[in-house]
């Protein structure tokens, strides 16, 4: 496809989506939104693809939030539309995994698309906020129901009413980040990690996933008996059988996805 906000691109096994609106920090126009869910579901659809990357252009953001020019026209019907809430669950609900590749500023509507991401690591001269009360709105894009379950409703509560910034160390100490790269390095770290998911049997990371994100809205009970039938299909695959050869042979494994 075509894209005028975003840049898109493949390389190995990691799909590279880059919000591309460097002079306006990455704001998320509704334009950005409809090509980055495009591109998302572009991704998702393509079988060399085992990791989705999210970052944003020009070295100072990965996300200023909305594009506030068009917030202002935002009646209480537009509110209601699934608009950034509907980014985050596409990345959550993909099934391949996610990375939030961050930069820079993070705040608001950019913060609730990295929530929506599996993974999220940032280079130290990173910055995190949930700034909407000062607009006189609340976040609208996931923050409410994504942060307290990422961070704990603690640093969620502090994160949102404060409205203040925290840094790239904070935001690792309270697990907002799992990890802090240099800047130069950001992109090859997620292509790391996306080399290493590809090194996996293609159901494995799926079903994790789906475990992890149906056992957080479930009970114990029922997320433990789920586990135990999704690995009750996973031993009778093609892929467990070698997975299993290559570690008594002390070889590498060659999944096939069977």
């Amino acid at each position: 496809m075509s894209y005028r906000e975003i840049r898109y691109g493949v390389e190995g096994p990691m799909a590279l989506i880059t919000i591309n609106r460097p002079e306006k920090h990455n704001a998320i126009s509704l334009g950005t939104l409809r090509e980055l869910q495009e591109a998302v579901a572009e991704a998702a659809a393509d079988d060399t693809v085992k990791a989705i990357t999210v970052t944003g252009a020009g070295g100072r953001a990965f996300a200023s939030g909305s594009d506030l020019s068009e917030v202002t026209e935002r009646d209480f019907r537009k509110a209601l539309e699934p608009i950034v809430q509907g980014l985050a669950e596409q990345l959550e609900r993909t099934p391949k995994p996610t990375i939030a590749a961050i930069d820079g500023i993070c705040m608001g509507g950019g913060l609730e698309v990295a929530l929506g991401c599996d993974l999220r690591i940032a280079t130290p001269t990173s910055r995190f906020a949930t700034p909407e009360g000062k607009l006189g709105i609340i976040p609208g894009g996931g923050a409410t129901a994504r942060l307290p379950r990422v961070v704990g409703r603690g640093w969620a509560m502090e994160m949102m009413l404060m409205g203040e910034p925290i840094d790239a160390e904070r935001a690792l100490a309270i697990g907002l980040v799992t990890r802090i790269v240099p800047k130069d390095g950001l992109i090859a770290e997620a292509r790391r990690m996306a080399d290493h998911l590809a090194t996996f049997a293609p159901f494995v990371p799926r079903t994790m996933k789906a475990m992890v994100h149906f056992g957080m809205e479930a009970s114990l009970a029922g997320a433990l008996m789920l586990e135990k039938y999704a690995q009750g299909a996973l031993v009778q695959t093609e892929d467990k059988k070698e997975g299993i050869a290559a570690f008594l042979e002390k070889r590498k494994p060659e999944f096939r996805g069977r």
